[in-house]
C-alpha cells in the first residue's frame, strides 16, 4: 500500500501540475544563459585509465595534512559516523550491466574500473586511541544488496541497499551485527538500474528520512513508466510509513545535507549525458518540497532536451533553475557541510563535494573535491578546487584514483573515499 500510494504521488507530480501551484516553483532562465546548444560538440565515450598511487598523493591547499586514514577495501563508496564516533564504510559497486545501461565497451568499462565484484557488506572502523587513524577494523554487516546509504536513529541502525531501505536493531559500541534485517519500505531496482545508489539521512530531530534515489536511465529511454519513485528525493517516517515524492526531477541526487543553521536540504546532482562535451552542468542545489527539477523533459530550468520525445511543456514552465553549476560530466556525488572548527574560518559552514569524475566528456572533468563558501544559507562564491590531484596525466587520460564520499569526523578532520583505489584519505589541519 505505501508503494502505491508514492507511484500515485509521483504520478500527480507528473501528470497535474496543476496540483501544486505553478507560481510557487514558476522559474525563467538565468539572464546570462550561456549554455551551448545541443550537440554543439559531439558526445564522447571516455574512459580513464586507473594508474594507482604509487608514491603520489591527493593534495590539499597550504596548511592541509594528507593521510591514509585505511586501506585495503573493495570499492569503498561511502562513510557514515556513527553517534559514539565509530566509521562505517559501504563497500559496493555497479556490477549490474553497466555496459549496457551505458552504451559503453565492455573494455572501456573495465579501464575505469566499472564491472568488478560488489562485496555487499560494510565495515566498521575504530580508532580507540584517537591518533586520527583507525586500529580496529571488523566486518559489521555482510550479504548486503549493493548498499549505499546509512543512518542512526535511536536503537535501530538502517541501511539502503539498492532496492530497499533495511534495518538492524543497533547497540552503540558493537562491532558485528547477526540479526536478519527488517525491510522498512521497496525501492525501484529491476533490470534498467543505471543509476544504483541509494543514500539516506534524517532531519534535526529524527522525525523523517530522506531517500535519494537516481533515474533507471539517462534520459527515459526505457520508458517513463520505468522511473517510477526514481530521480526523486523520497520522504517516509522512520517506520516506513508515509512514503511520499519529497521533490522529483533530479536526475541522480547523491549526497544529500542540511545548509548550517537553516531547515534547507541541499543535493548534488548528477546531470544527463550525451549531449556534448559542455552539456549538461552537473550542480548543488537547494531542495524545495514539492520541487520539480527538470529530468527528464528539460534540464537547468527550461531548456528542453530534443531527445525526449512525449514533451510536457507545463512540467518544463516550472522546472526550477538550480543554485550552483559544478561543470559538465563531473560526476559530483560526496557533499558534507563543514560544521566544525578545526578548519580556517573560510571552510566553516561551507560545502565540500566531491567529483568521481564521468566518461562521456573528450577532455576528463571532475576528479577532485571542491569547496562552495556559504554564507546565510547560500553559496556565497564559485566553487574552488580543495583535494586534487587524481589526475595522473590528463592527455593518457590517466588517474591515480577516484573520489567519492566526503565525510567530517568529530575531531575537525575530513574523510574522502577512494574506490577504485580501495583507500580512505583523510584531511587534516597541519600541526
Amino acid at each position: 500500500m505505501l508503494m502505491k500510494a508514492a507511484l500515485y504521488t509521483r504520478l500527480l507530480l507528473l501528470i497535474i501540475p496543476g496540483l501544486l501551484t505553478t507560481s510557487a516553483f514558476a522559474q525563467t532562465k538565468p539572464k546570462a544563459d550561456t549554455l551551448p546548444d545541443p550537440y554543439a560538440t559531439k558526445s564522447s565515450t571516455n574512459f580513464c585509465d586507473v594508474t594507482g598511487w604509487k608514491d603520489a598523493m591527493p593534495k590539499a591547499p597550504e596548511g592541509f595534512t594528507v593521510s591514509i586514514y585505511s586501506d585495503g577495501f573493495e570499492n569503498p563508496r561511502w562513510t557514515y559516523v556513527t553517534p559514539n564516533g565509530d566509521v562505517l564504510v559501504a563497500e559496493s559497486n555497479s556490477n549490474h550491466n553497466f555496459a549496457e545501461q551505458v552504451g559503453a565497451t565492455i573494455m572501456g568499462a573495465a579501464k575505469s574500473n566499472n564491472l568488478k565484484h560488489s562485496a555487499d557488506r560494510i565495515t566498521l572502523l575504530r580508532d580507540t586511541d584517537k591518533d586520527g587513524k583507525p586500529d580496529q577494523k571488523e566486518t559489521f554487516l555482510e550479504n548486503l544488496n549493493q548498499p549505499f546509504g546509512m543512518l542512526v536513529i535511536g536503537k535501530w541502525l538502517y541501511v539502503a541497499n539498492t532496492n530497499a531501505v533495511v534495518r538492524y536493531p543497533y547497540k552503540a559500541g558493537q562491532t558485528h551485527i547477526s540479526d536478519p534485517p527488517q525491510k522498512i519500505v521497496d525501492l525501484p531496482a529491476g533490470e534498467h538500474n543505471r543509476h544504483w545508489t541509494r543514500n539516506i539521512i534524517t532531519n534535526a530531530d529524527s522525525s523523517k528520512i530522506y531517500i535519494a534515489v537516481g533515474s533507471g536511465s539517462n534520459v527515459a529511454e526505457f520508458g517513463i513508466d520505468n522511473e517510477l519513485l526514481r530521480a526523486d528525493i523520497l520522504e517516509m517516517n522512520p517506520d516506513g510509513s508515509g512514503l511520499k515524492v519529497y521533490a522529483s526531477g533530479l536526475r541522480n541526487p547523491v549526497g544529500m545535507a542540511w545548509a548550517p543553521g537553516t531547515k534547507t536540504l541541499w543535493t548534488v546532482v548528477n546531470e544527463r549525458d550525451e549531449l556534448g562535451d559542455n552539456l549538461v552542468p552537473d550542480y548543488l542545489t537547494s531542495v524545495k518540497p514539492g520541487g520539480f527539477y527538470g529530468w527528464p523533459y528539460s534540464y537547468y530550468g527550461q531548456h528542453e532536451d530534443p531527445r525526449v520525445k512525449e514533451t510536457k511543456p507545463d512540467l518544463v514552465k516550472r522546472s526550477i533553475v538550480p543554485d550552483l553549476s559544478l561543470g559538465p560530466h563531473t560526476a559530483s556525488l560526496g557533499l558534507a557541510f563543514y560544521t566544525a572548527k578545526a578548519f580556517p574560518a573560510k571552510y566553516q559552514g561551507g560545502a565540500f563535494i566531491a567529483q568521481h569524475g564521468s566518461w562521456n566528456r573528450s577532455v576528463l572533468s571532475g576528479y577532485k573535491v571542491l569547496f562552495v563558501p556559504f554564507k546565510d544559507g547560500k553559496p556565497s562564491g564559485k566553487p574552488e578546487d580543495f583535494l586534487t590531484g587524481f589526475i595522473a596525466n590528463l592527455e593518457k587520460n590517466e588517474v591515480h584514483g577516484r573520489p567519492v564520499g566526503v565525510t567530517i569526523l568529530p575531531d575537525g578532520s575530513m574523510l574522502v573515499t577512494d574506490d577504485v583505489t580501495n583507500t580512505i584519505w583523510r584531511v587534516s589541519v597541519k600541526k
